[in-house]
């Protein structure tokens, strides 16, 4: 049976991930920090899905959890990092805290969280990155978000070809606007999403299932060949500008 480990797969596209993968026969287990997104995903995932509590800032958590696992399912298929966070400012607002919580997050913990799981993947196997478009394509107050999302962006061929001797394929997956409760934390209102949809081609959101898709797909025999790629799961968005 296939394994696989979620950080940040507690709500949004990491839990829709968790869903469909179990779903298709994997053991599961995810991460996440709110204790009440930990509690519902406990209450309504599978029970079999394994449900960890871990900081991303912590690296005595990325410790832990990679004990976990590898306790609970002793090897990895699909390592999964997806865990971020995002606070909007323009820059002159940005706060030393602020700064340090996300590089933190969104790069730091996702580094020692890879370096910690590496030891349990499997030789063939997947790791998929998190990015999204923001860290190529601007978006007032987004820089610190943008900057340290694009780190694992850029670390990315350099990883593909360190891991190409075991055969691990290293990807990304950059969702555009996609329908998550991360709108309603940022309090984004109804005419700033109308005003997002029109410069989408499929004048839509992407849901977060359509995203875990492509995920499924990188971690699948399908992407055997396919390594070192950014996929971009946008609706179009961008193209002809």
């Amino acid at each position: 049976m296939p394994t696989a480990l979620i950080t940040g797969g507690t709500t949004g596209i990491g839990r829709a991930t968790a869903e469909l993968l179990h779903a298709r026969g994997y053991q599961v287990a995810v991460t996440g920090q709110n204790p009440e997104s930990l509690a519902r995903a406990r209450r309504e995932l599978p029970g079999d899905v394994l449900v960890l509590r871990s900081d991303a800032r912590l690296l005595a958590d990325a410790d832990v959890l990679a004990a976990t696992v590898s306790e609970r399912f002793e090897r990895l298929d699909l390592l999964f990092l997806n865990a971020g966070i995002f606070r909007p400012a323009p820059v002159a607002d940005v706060t030393e805290e602020s700064f340090d919580e996300q590089v933190g997050v969104n790069f730091k913990g996702q580094y020692f969280a890879l370096q910690k799981a590496l030891p349990l993947m499997n030789d063939g196997g997947s790791i998929v990155f998190t990015v999204g478009i923001g860290a190529r394509r601007g978006s007032p107050g987004a820089t610190v978000g943008a900057a340290t999302r694009g780190a694992l962006l850029a670390m990315l061929p350099s990883l593909a070809l360190e891991l190409a001797p075991r055969r691990i394929r290293v990807n990304a997956v950059s969702p555009g606007a996609t329908d998550t409760p991360l709108f309603d934390k940022l309090g984004v209102p109804r005419s700033g999403r109308d005003a997002m949809r029109a410069n989408i081609p499929f004048e839509r959101f992407g849901s977060s299932q359509e995203v875990a898709e492509v995920v499924a797909f990188l971690g699948s025999e399908a992407a055997a060949y396919l390594t070192g790629q950014d996929v971009v799961v946008a609706g179009g968005y961008g193209l002809g500008v």
